[in-house]
């Protein structure tokens, strides 16, 4: 390995299953200690019991990212039991789609809150630890760069029908990860995004007529992909297949290490070649 995580600290939301847990995991390999949250407690713990063998310092907290302050208790516990906060991964998120003309007010503005109200609550929570930090170590000499990854999607990037709310919300994430890069590049941190395209998590399982959901804030909401649509989508992929959530976390891992310390501000897809 061209490059180890050893002596960071990473925060990684949504990080009980699926993808947030194949980052966590690529993250406590290469070294780092990671601090692990998800509103489901009992993945959060198993994610959390899972990892401890890697040699790394695993903890976890479990909460709703999108209650508003539950941002700055989970960057506050993550400084309080890691030391430090070196990388920032803003995972969390799920779909609720519906074409627009049914689409409830609630429903969008939970898109909204989820994929980008959260990660600006933890960006701005972390604000004032990172940038006193990065003052005290400019002051003495020393250049330590740190990691944001925002996770967006190419239905951010591209749109895709039935999707407005988790397009519009994965679309401003975009804006907001250029901002803070040209804002925060003076304290010496890198911030990037990675855009998924179809990853095999239980979002996108096939959907046949009992249709699976998920449970947030107590509303069932259904999730999954008609199988036809799956094939369809296998068939426009130039890999010819979905991507594995240890895929995905390859490039968020790019993001979270020496090998991008002159990368700020940028969008890489990580989708097989496959756009909407």
């Amino acid at each position: 390995m061209p490059f180890t995580l050893k002596g960071r600290s990473a925060l990684v939301t949504g990080a009980g299953r699926g993808i947030g847990r194949a980052i966590a995991s690529s993250l406590a390999s290469a070294g780092a200690s990671v601090m692990i949250n998800d509103a489901d407690e009992t993945m959060a713990r198993e994610a959390c019991g899972s990892l401890s063998g890697v040699g790394a310092n695993v903890e976890y907290l479990a909460g709703d990212i999108t209650t508003p302050e539950f941002p700055q208790q989970l960057v506050d516990a993550t400084l309080g039991r890691l030391g430090s906060l070196d990388i920032i991964v803003n995972n969390a998120g799920y779909t609720w789609d519906n074409v627009i003309q049914k689409t409830t007010d609630e429903q969008f503005q939970a898109m909204l809150d989820i994929h980008v109200v959260a990660p600006f609550r933890v960006l701005r929570a972390a604000s004032a630890w990172l940038r006193e930090t990065a003052k005290k170590e400019s002051a003495a000499g020393r250049r330590v760069m740190r990691k944001v990854v925002n996770i967006t999607s190419i239905s951010g990037t591209d749109g895709n029908p039935g999707q407005s709310g988790y397009s519009s919300g994965k679309a401003a994430v975009i804006g907001l990860t250029k901002t803070l890069a040209k804002e925060w590049g003076r304290y010496n941190v890198n911030v990037n995004a990675v855009g998924f395209g179809l990853i095999e998590t239980r979002l996108i399982q096939p959907r046949t007529s009992q249709a699976p959901s998920i449970e947030v804030q107590g509303r069932n909401i259904p999730v999954g992909v008609r199988p036809e649509v799956l094939e369809a989508a296998r068939s426009q992929c130039p890999l010819g297949r979905l991507g594995t959530p240890e895929e995905a976390a390859g490039a968020v891992l790019f993001f979270c290490s020496t090998l991008s310390d002159y990368v700020t501000g940028e969008v890489l897809i990580c989708g097989g070649g496959m756009h909407f």
